[in-house]
């Protein structure tokens, strides 16, 4: 046995509908985590927002993670994780889907409208039981997404549901850099 299959879980990082962005939280906890891997952002528009292709890149970073990985899935990354579940072999320890956007809903001015969603192949998505352990943290206050949607995607994807409070989006837009409870939630699904 490896010595990296029996130390903790590597965080495989899946951003949503961004470029790089230096204050997000994802960015600020893969620079914290020594073992952390991202998934490399696609963007909000043209081929950033064809799934297939986001579902691949998915794939390939964690089939080049040796031993149990945890993914951290924010905003758009959470139902490209749900769309990724549906058709991986990759064993995952858990996933933290923070903010899921409601994507059957206009999003605001600066996302994607959801012509060029459908028309990049992201409904419908997913809504069945994740293969493996899930937390859902939904804010009250989501711009892209309504709290009673969020709660039911997690039921769906058989997610214990967090309630962040008034959060935003949680993305630095919203005020939001540093995002230390996701350490806490990461030893959870590690445990």
């Amino acid at each position: 046995m490896s010595a990296s299959s029996t130390s903790s879980p590597t965080v495989l990082i899946v951003p949503g509908l961004r470029d790089h962005v230096d204050a997000h939280w994802q960015t600020l906890l893969a620079a914290q985590l020594p073992q952390a891997r991202t998934v490399p952002p696609m963007g909000r528009t043209g081929a950033g927002l064809d799934r297939a292709a986001r579902v691949q890149a998915i794939e390939q970073a964690a089939q080049a993670i040796e031993g149990p990985i945890v993914i951290v899935a924010h905003s758009g990354g959470c139902p490209m994780v749900a769309h990724w579940a549906a058709q991986t072999r990759r064993a995952v320890h858990g996933a933290l889907l923070a903010t899921p956007p409601e994507l059957d809903q206009p999003m605001p001015e600066g996302y994607p409208p959801l012509e060029a969603l459908q028309g990049g192949g992201w409904f419908p998505v997913p809504l069945r039981a994740l293969p493996f352990p899930s937390i859902v943290a939904a804010s009250r206050n989501d711009p892209l997404a309504r709290f009673a949607q969020v709660e039911q995607m997690a039921r769906a994807w058989g997610s214990r549901l967090v309630d962040l409070g008034e959060v935003g989006h949680l993305n630095p837009a919203s005020g939001h850099g540093p995002w230390p409870r996701a350490l806490d939630f990461i030893a959870e699904l590690s445990a």
